[in-house]
């Protein structure tokens, strides 16, 4: 537990005095965020300080490190030594850390371009192909089991499909955080609220081996325990009105990150349940799409999601708030699910 304890502090402290150096170096920079024209009434966020996701991606990794250092144990007493760093935790930061890479990439080319397009479709989703590849191998070299899992696998074994799984879940994961990074707080307050969950999951996994066949759940724990303190210092900056936005790299890489989350404590689907709101988000743009060019009409006022109500007159706090009561009520009853299977497999229930 005080591993755990230790990530967050680390991740929170970090990030919470660290992005405002960002904000100001960024600013000198002139490193801001372009808008869409289209989007009404959001033309005054034109400028602001963008890619502020290095700064809690970076948080996440040093909480991460800092939370291997022992310095007092009941067998040695007061002693400098590091713990051993296992497959499950390089591998999480791997997809959080080249996830992160892509989003900074697909950022610096709107930044050099000047406008809101960065990288090509084709050359993200290269990229990501590449993520998914190394993660997936190393993944199978971990022992992760290749099955489809809800709260735990399901008996569908992918095989060598697996790949396309992982590809999958990288790229739906990052896509659904990535769109709804367009509100001030939005992205930040629910993935840290689906961050949190993952915390208690794969900590729950740890300390109950005997039900569980995830990759090093300890080490899953201390990584999101990070990221959710990070998470939670770059929100008071993030929060309305925003001095800072997150940008692609930071979007990108909590994507990343709950996928990989989501692949090692053997909890795919239920990803689908605590991030409802990224569905949600995804299938919204998905429909929006689908409906114009079959019927010329549109199903929302504009999507993704959040700017359909943001146009119906809904201030935008109200909108932020009222997803992440969302995200809430979904983290709730996927903790439920996860809760309850524990239960009937302990014949608690």
């Amino acid at each position: 537990m005080i591993p755990l304890l230790i990530a967050g502090a680390v991740g929170l402290t970090a990030s919470i005095f660290g992005t405002p150096y960002a904000i100001r170096f960024l600013r000198r920079r002139e490193i801001g965020q372009f808008v869409q024209e289209d989007i009404k009434g959001h033309a005054h966020k034109q400028g602001t300080p963008t890619m502020g996701g290095v700064v809690f991606v970076s948080a996440a990794i040093f909480g991460w490190l800092l939370a291997h250092v022992r310095i007092w144990s009941p067998d040695t007493g007061f002693s400098l030594e590091m713990r051993p760093f296992s497959p499950g935790g390089l591998l999480v930061v791997f997809a959080l850390t080249g996830m992160a890479l892509v989003g900074f990439a697909d950022d610096w080319a709107k930044y050099k371009r000047k406008r809101s397009l960065g990288l090509s479709r084709s050359v993200k989703f290269g990229l990501q192909l590449v993520i998914a590849a190394l993660f997936a191998w190393g993944a199978s070299l971990a022992g992760v089991v290749t099955e489809i899992s809800f709260v735990r696998p399901l008996g569908i074994d992918l095989g060598p499909f697996f790949f396309i799984w992982v590809l999958l879940m990288l790229t739906g994961a990052a896509n659904g955080v990535n769109l709804a990074d367009g509100m001030d707080g939005l992205a930040a307050g629910s993935s840290s609220l689906v961050i949190a969950s993952y915390t208690v999951i794969a900590f729950w996994q740890f300390r109950n081996p005997n039900f569980y066949a995830a990759v090093d759940p300890l080490e899953l724990a201390m990584v999101s325990s990070a990221m959710f303190g990070a998470l939670l210092g770059f929100l008071w900056w993030n929060a309305p009105p925003a001095k800072v936005f997150m940008g692609d790299v930071g979007s990108q890489a909590v994507g990343g990150l709950l996928a990989a989350l989501a692949l090692l404590t053997n909890t795919h689907l239920l990803l689908a349940v605590l991030g409802a709101i990224y569905v949600a988000e995804v299938l919204s743009v998905i429909l929006q799409v689908a409906s114009f060019k079959l019927t010329g009409k549109r199903i929302f006022r504009m999507s993704p999601l959040h700017f359909h109500f943001d146009l119906g007159g809904w201030p935008e706090t109200t909108v932020v708030i009222r997803f992440w009561i969302l995200t809430g009520i979904g983290v709730a009853l996927g903790l439920g699910f996860f809760y309850g299977d524990f239960l009937r497999l302990s014949d608690l229930l």
